[in-house]
């Protein structure tokens, strides 16, 4: 996935709420028509602890004969996260995992020093056309784990914990919340869950994760008087418990950590705290030095006309 800078207006809110600052996403296109919308990072809000990107991917539906097609690309420094609402993504990379990935399972690839794979729909699931509805973060690794060797994990939905209470029913997707734990394996401590509620529902994101932010998907919410509908991401006031409620039917991302371990570089799919390393990244992935991906027999080449590496936070 390919970063650009959003051009979005800033604005001043009452420093009484608990919510520090609304981003909306801008629409990005990936190529052959395929657009996200893209919440981080974002001129208002860099990072939310270690989530240094979150893409919303569709909802869109494919006729008989299309699909996703992400030729193999690099990352270093991270892990992406892909999760799915709707739909079937099929994950190759250059590890040889080959792993199709399904609503509410999740599909965790760590970068560390390097790694490249391919997100594609898969050749049965192209034929009969259909719909994708997902969302794809990558999460910085702290600076002791930039230089990892790689590793991907698949956690299927049914192992994952699911927590119901007064009309709220959230899965946790990586990290704790609420005294549960995800067994999806992580180098920080975090959270990011899934929350479905019912109309009038209300749920608390308490202040255990220093950082911390709610993504309308669906539906609409109240926080501290304010309403906030789908495709918004509400980032909330540092280290204070705050309660969400559902205005009618709605689903929610939950993610948040602790402040990163110091700043990030950024450039295309390459993040680190070292300039230096992206460079050789670069120089890397431009001379076919990464590891390739087994079944493909393309590329993404190394973009011209990317903005300079920018700093966060």
């Amino acid at each position: 996935m390919t970063w650009t800078m959003p051009d979005e207006p800033f604005a001043d809110r009452d420093p009484a709420s608990p919510v520090e600052t609304v981003i909306l996403p801008r629409t990005r296109d990936l190529g052959n028509g395929f657009t996200v919308r893209r919440a981080l990072p974002s001129m208002r809000r860099r990072m939310v602890g270690p989530f240094i990107f979150f893409d919303q991917v569709g909802p869109v539906v494919f006729r008989g004969g299309e699909g996703l097609d992400v030729r193999p690309h690099p990352h270093i420094g991270l892990a992406t996260v892909t999760y799915l609402f709707e739909g079937e993504i099929l994950h190759r990379d250059s590890l040889g995992s080959v792993q199709p990935i399904r609503p509410g399972a999740v599909n965790w690839m760590t970068a560390g020093r390097g790694i490249a794979h391919s997100e594609r729909t898969p050749p049965a699931v192209r034929a009969a056309g259909g719909r994708l509805f997902g969302i794809q973060i990558w999460v910085a690794l702290p600076k002791k784990d930039e230089e990892m060797d790689p590793a991907f994990a698949h956690t299927p939905a049914a192992a994952l914990p699911v927590m119901e209470d007064g009309g709220a029913r959230v899965r946790l997707i990586a990290g704790s919340l609420h005294g549960a734990r995800s067994p999806v394996p992580t180098r920080s401590e975090l959270v990011y869950a899934d929350a479905s509620l019912e109309p009038g529902a209300r749920l608390e994101m308490p202040a255990d994760h220093e950082e911390r932010a709610v993504f309308v998907a669906e539906g609409s919410i109240g926080v501290g008087g304010e309403d906030f509908v789908a495709g918004q991401l509400v980032i909330l006031r540092p280290r204070t418990s705050t309660v969400v409620e559902a205005r009618g039917a709605a689903r929610l991302l939950l993610l948040g950590g602790a402040t990163m371990d110091g700043p990030r570089h950024i450039w295309w799919n390459l993040v680190s705290s070292s300039r230096e390393q992206i460079e050789q990244a670069k120089a890397d992935w431009a001379n076919g030095r990464f590891p390739q991906v087994p079944g493909e027999t393309e590329k993404i080449p190394l973009p011209r006309n990317e903005p300079a590496i920018p700093k966060y936070p």
